[in-house]
């Protein structure tokens, strides 16, 4: 799948996306996040809270977010797997107030003030969601 087409599933209001990240010890977390969004071909953006994904990223950079489109019968779904790596994490600044601004709209005070950061990651593969040989 072209990189664009990767963006506009990606970028999708009715998809489903879970992040996969590792402290330093190996311990896996895996999470649904609504935030990320695909930037560029090479970018994706989140807004994160005090929380596992958060502290396993402080320890290692490396993540993996998996994107699903329901379909009529597995089958039919379509999705996407991006391997990701840490950019930038934002405490302050332009990105985590937007961050924030969208959040309180859409789901209140409380939610948008649990936002403790805006992460920048590099998108360092795109793979298809079912591929032979994993």
């Amino acid at each position: 799948m072209e990189r664009k087409q990767v963006m506009a599933m990606f970028n999708k209001e009715t998809r489903i996306g879970a992040l996969a990240t590792a402290n330093k010890q190996g311990e896996v977390n895996a999470a649904v996040f609504g935030s990320p969004r695909m930037i560029d071909e090479d970018t994706v953006i989140m807004a994160i809270g005090d929380n596992r994904s958060y502290r396993n990223l402080q320890e290692n950079p490396k993540a993996s977010f998996i994107v699903v489109e329901p379909g009529q019968a597995p089958a039919t779904w379509k999705g996407v797997r991006l391997y990701l790596e840490v950019d930038s994490m934002e405490r302050y600044g332009e990105l985590l107030d937007s961050f924030r601004e969208k959040i309180r709209e859409l789901a209140g005070d409380r939610s948008a003030n649990a936002i403790v950061a805006a992460i920048r990651f590099k998108v360092t593969e795109v793979r298809p969601l079912i591929a032979p040989g994993g």
